[in-house]
């Protein structure tokens, strides 16, 4: 990836480094008040977030949840889950959910 003095880097360019660890804080998702709006999917600066079927264990998994984290997803329906490997607890898809859908909560590491 090159940059030029001055530039800005592209979204989305941290798919080549896994930027996960650099976050302080995670977003934990209310899936009970989603409303399903996309938004946050939408303002993501690094479009790491998904809506994936909350029983596909195999692609939550490649996104970084622990089956603690799975078990506790809710079953059956379409749900929006960031990923873990690059989210960087920006809090940018919490600020723009307009049913305060998302909460930011210091990782426990």
């Amino acid at each position: 990836m090159a940059t030029k003095v001055g530039g800005l880097v592209e979204a989305c360019s941290t798919r080549m480094t896994k930027t996960g660890a650099w976050r302080t804080f995670v977003p934990v998702f209310d899936h009970g008040h989603c409303i399903v709006c996309s938004l946050c999917e939408i303002y993501c600066p690094e479009g790491c977030i998904h809506q994936v079927d909350s029983g596909d264990e195999e692609t939550l998994k490649k996104y970084g949840y622990s089956p603690k984290q799975i078990e506790a997803l809710p079953r059956f329906r379409r749900i929006f889950v960031p990923d873990l490997n690059y989210c960087k607890g920006c809090s940018v898809c919490a600020n723009e959910c307009p049913h305060m859908a998302i909460t930011m909560v210091l990782e426990d590491k």
